[in-house]
């Protein structure tokens, strides 16, 4: 009975054994654990340089000159003799009025004149005869004084013929209507034959000063000393004319700060600025709005970002350092940014910084530089968590 029980717990002890054995060799390996993920980020290296600081306002184009050309006479227009956008100088002639009316006035004028000029000669002769009559009493003083008188009478007569003969003149002249600017002819408002009143409120056309012309814009009154500044260099400072938005835009032409209004705008907190730009290709027109750009410094030995590298905290910016395979936050101090960069303070020229992909990240997180944007890896959102 023994040595049945014997046998009966070996055959056991083999089972166990043998099931253990094909458990063992039979079982899944088990998973080794994984490490962090690398979070795939775009990279760029900090940049050193000479950079100028530019500050942006809209502005209006002015001409310097604008006249609109009106008659200083009644009368019919007879001739227009320059087109419609022409380009005149000053002192050409534009158009005539009628002056037949002028010119019979200026002519009885002249006669009228002539006619007093025979008596003030006459009225000399018989004074000078009174005169020796007087020696010898032969006529009496009073005679003599009544001459004299009519002598300066007639004197103050051909005077006022002269001033007559004078208005005309100038009346005569005014049919003749000149440019008094060189610049541009506008689009006419009265054709040839038409009556011209001098009350009449609209004109013939204008004609406008296109080269040069002005820009006036206004600035923030922060901006006053740095506009102080720059008047008072020795070199004018450079303004550039945009149409669109700022730099991005289409440039219209360069010029230079010309002047500065002399107060600040107590409704809106802005001062006034004009520049005065060379204009011969005619790209900058009256009336046009456009995004002026002023250079008020230039910053040496700057370190330079694209904006989209710096992050803001809370309390401060700070930007994400490659260090090795992974990053750490640098706190940095913005010293001037526009659209297209922004100069730091708190790295050093060279160092690496992530562009692109700052939303997973966190101090200490392995990253993995790609060159080419993913579909969804680089999605970044302004909230990064640091």
């Amino acid at each position: 009975m023994r040595k049945k029980n014997k046998v009966v717990m070996l055959a056991i002890v083999l089972i166990v054994l043998v099931v253990t054995g094909v458990w063992a060799m039979t079982r899944p390996a088990a998973k080794k654990a994984s490490g962090p993920v690398a979070v795939p980020v775009r990279v760029i290296s900090v940049t050193q340089e000479d950079v100028p600081r530019f500050v942006t306002g809209i502005g209006s184009v002015l001409s310097l000159q604008s006249v609109v050309i009106r008659p200083q006479v009644d009368g019919i227009l007879t001739k227009v003799l320059v087109k419609e956008g022409q380009q005149v100088k000053a002192g050409d002639l534009l158009a005539t009025i009628d002056d037949r009316s002028i010119r019979a006035a200026l002519e009885q004028a002249k006669a009228q004149l002539s006619q007093s000029q025979a008596q003030l000669n006459q009225a000399n002769v018989d004074l000078k005869r009174y005169k020796l009559l007087t020696v010898d009493n032969s006529i009496p003083k009073q005679q003599y004084d009544q001459q004299q008188a009519l002598v300066e009478q007639l004197k103050a007569t051909a005077l006022g013929n002269q001033a007559s003969i004078n208005a005309a003149q100038v009346q005569l002249s005014y049919t003749q209507i000149r440019s008094p600017v060189t610049g541009r002819v506008g689009i006419r408002n009265v054709d040839e034959g038409n009556f011209l009143r001098v009350s009449d409120a609209t004109g013939l056309f204008s004609v406008t000063q296109i080269d040069p012309v002005a820009v006036e814009f206004s600035l923030p009154q922060q901006m006053l000393p740095t506009l102080h500044e720059l008047i008072a260099a020795k070199k004018p400072a450079p303004v550039d004319a945009y149409l669109g938005e700022g730099a991005t835009g289409t440039l219209l032409g360069r010029g230079t700060l010309s002047l500065i209004d002399n107060q600040v705008a107590a409704t809106t907190g802005t001062i006034r600025a004009k520049a005065t730009f060379d204009n011969a290709a005619e790209k900058l027109w009256p009336g046009q709005l456009v995004t002026v750009r002023i250079q008020t410094a230039v910053d040496r030995d700057a370190l330079k970002v694209p904006p989209q590298v710096v992050r803001r905290g809370i309390d401060q910016h700070y930007v994400y350092r490659v260090k090795g395979d992974s990053v750490e936050v640098v706190p940095v101090k913005v010293l001037y940014q526009d659209s297209d960069l922004m100069l730091i303070n708190g790295v050093n020229a060279n160092d690496v910084l992530v562009s692109d992909g700052q939303s997973r990240l966190k101090n200490g997180t392995r990253i993995e530089v790609v060159t080419e944007e993913p579909a969804s890896a680089l999605a970044d959102s302004t909230g990064a968590a640091k």
